[in-house]
């Protein structure tokens, strides 16, 4: 028979069910766990960061929910129940062209900020393949970039445009 502790640890727990970058996975999570610590601690994922401590200020923790870009550290996990996740390295193992941009134009310095700066860029030319750039500054000014390569990834982003509407 299980002790009181451990009863009461599993009734603290909430079961979540979602799909990360195309596998579905299920978790007991407690219900103060962000969506951050889970894709970050629980699963692995790396290009999730948290520059900021986890007061949504910085970008870098972005990922994409459902189709929107989220900051998943103002996300509880337990709120994810059914929904899909896709993080920069889902992105990169689906070959999409925002990648090659990043590189031909050199959008990275130290790197740190680039997986919150690529799931916004892609969540943004999901729903808009031909941006302006003034729609560019708009989806991706909640990231900060440290290094200050912010004219490069508009130039990235028209060029990844460029890419997905060719034949």
């Amino acid at each position: 028979m299980a002790s009181n502790n451990a009863r009461k640890s599993i009734a603290e727990t909430r079961l979540v069910r979602l799909i990360v970058n195309g596998k579905p996975y299920e978790f007991l999570v407690k219900p103060n766990m962000t969506l951050r610590d889970l894709l970050r601690n629980v699963l692995g994922l790396t290009s999730i960061k948290d520059m900021c401590h986890g007061v949504g200020a910085c970008g870098s923790c972005g990922v994409i929910l459902d189709g929107r870009p989220v900051l998943s550290c103002l996300i509880l996990a337990v709120d994810c129940y059914g929904k899909t996740v896709e993080t920069a390295e889902g992105i990169a193992s689906s070959n999409h062209p925002i990648f090659e941009a990043y590189t031909k134009y050199h959008t990275m310095q130290c790197g740190y900020c680039t997986p919150g700066f690529i799931v916004t860029a892609k969540a943004l030319l999901d729903r808009n393949p031909n941006p302006t750039e003034e729609n560019i500054r708009e989806a991706l000014g909640g990231n900060i970039c440290r290094c200050g390569t912010y004219p490069e990834h508009i130039k990235a982003v028209k060029y990844a445009a460029k890419k997905l509407s060719s034949p």
